[in-house]
């Protein structure tokens, strides 16, 4: 299994990015996948997820502003970042458990500037 993500980079605040991941070398469309991140000096947070019978989780922190979706024939699952501020600064990874084992994605930075 490999996760690519992709998508970050450095926006002003208020701004959007969507970010993607590519999911290769699994049963996508069976699989639960999430999206985390970690900012410098923090433990890394569950920002959303999503089943395969399309049912969304959100952090606290991001509801009404981020939004995750996925498609099953590409094998992508993608977060919209929307209303970026200074404080969604961090690495984003997407993540899944599949087959009893856990996959990361390698992280895409989000850097959001005030």
């Amino acid at each position: 299994v490999q996760l690519q993500a992709s998508g970050g980079g450095l926006v002003q605040a208020g701004g959007s990015l969507r970010l993607s991941c590519a999911a290769s070398g699994m049963l996508f469309r069976i699989a639960t996948m999430e999206w985390y991140r970690q900012a410098p000096g923090e433990q890394r947070e569950l920002v959303a997820s999503i089943t395969s019978g399309k049912d969304t989780n959100y952090a606290d922190s991001v509801k009404g502003r981020f939004t995750i979706s996925r498609d099953n024939v590409k094998a992508r699952v993608y977060l919209q970042l929307n209303s970026l501020q200074p404080e969604d600064t961090a690495v984003y990874y997407c993540y899944t458990k599949y087959g009893l084992r856990q996959y990361w994605g390698q992280g895409t930075l989000v850097t959001v500037s005030s």
